[in-house]
């Protein structure tokens, strides 16, 4: 049997994707939090829980990014211009949130405006992320094999609602992962957080969920028709026992459960993206197909990511290892 090489490399693309939104998604909720912790200890705890791996985690990025461009180029080629815009938002905002990162510590007498900027460009970047998935489920205008759409088509309410969706997603892996983490009145308001995130979050989802089904004829086909229905269902089924699961674990304090159901809702998050979507990667207009790369490079990039994906995950998880305690206002411990 013929191997697809073009869905293997569909798989690894939102593999690395989902990688970042789990890898990544936690330290940009933290930052969105980070005004609502008291100045001191809280946002000290806060900061030191995601010291040691913020910088690793945005490697799935390039990997996701890098990954469409390579293996599926007409796809860049149309969804950059499309997004340029939002593109621009999300990077400019990561390196302030980088920047804020390292000068908070170094220049204490302006901490104040570091921590505006840390938190500032943590809700840009995430805003922008989930901006970027609505522009381009619903819809990017085509005409042959280029973008055809103009400077704002991105800008439509239904990608505000998912700009928004994924600024309370990673909200509550933030506080969730603060749970875990810290201690003490911190880990105390991350439980309230987390409850409040949890809770936008889940109607940020249904919201979304309703209002895609009615951008596209597709859409809805996939969702609501025969037999499509009885596989697509399980979803939301899913996703209301887990954020049931979810609610109760913080009910009842537990600390390491509730990171990873709030990571399993962006699992069923993501499965629903794949359902309404697949096989296309630009919605309606591009196939996976017709967007690959040659099979000879498909190839020769495959070799490359069978060698450094194992190193990525095996650097990414003894960091995750080694740093697996709790954190203090001094850090590790």
């Amino acid at each position: 049997m013929a191997i697809d090489l073009t869905v293997i490399w569909a798989f690894i693309i939102a593999f690395g994707i989902f990688g970042y939104v789990v890898m990544d998604g936690f330290d940009l909720g933290i930052g969105i939090l980070f005004p609502g912790f008291a100045v001191g200890e809280e946002r000290d705890q806060a900061m030191n829980s995601i010291a040691p791996v913020w910088d690793g985690n945005e490697t799935w990025l390039v990997l996701g990014g890098g990954g469409l461009l390579a293996a599926f180029p007409l796809a860049y080629a149309i969804i950059l211009p499309a997004t340029y815009p939002l593109v621009i938002a999300m990077l400019l905002g990561l390196v302030f949130r980088g920047v804020a990162f390292e000068f908070r510590w170094r220049d204490p007498g302006h901490r104040a405006f570091w921590d505006l900027a840390f938190s500032g460009g943590s809700l840009v970047a995430a805003l922008s992320q989930g901006m970027i998935l609505g522009a381009i489920l619903q819809g990017i205008e085509v005409d042959g094999r280029a973008y055809a759409g103009s400077w704002w088509d991105w800008l439509t309410p239904y990608t505000l609602l998912t700009g928004l969706g994924v600024v309370a997603g990673y909200a509550l892996l933030g506080a969730t992962w603060l749970v875990w983490k810290t201690e003490g009145s911190a880990q105390n308001h991350a439980y309230r957080l987390s409850i409040r995130a949890g809770i936008a979050t889940l109607v940020l989802m249904a919201a979304v969920s309703l209002y895609t089904p009615l951008l596209e004829g597709q859409y809805w086909e996939r969702w609501f028709t025969m037999p499509n229905v009885l596989f697509a269902a399980q979803v939301p089924l899913l996703t209301a026992i887990v954020a049931f699961l979810l609610f109760r674990s913080l009910v009842k304090r537990h600390e390491v459960v509730p990171f990873f159901l709030a990571l399993a809702l962006f699992l069923l998050g993501t499965a629903g993206l794949g359902i309404s979507i697949w096989p296309y990667v630009v919605p309606g207009a591009v196939t996976i197909w017709e967007a690959a790369a040659p099979e000879r490079s498909q190839v020769f990039m495959l070799i490359g990511v069978l060698i450094t994906m194992p190193l990525i995950i095996g650097y990414t998880g003894w960091a995750y290892w080694v740093f697996r305690g709790k954190v203090g206002s001094e850090g590790y411990h």
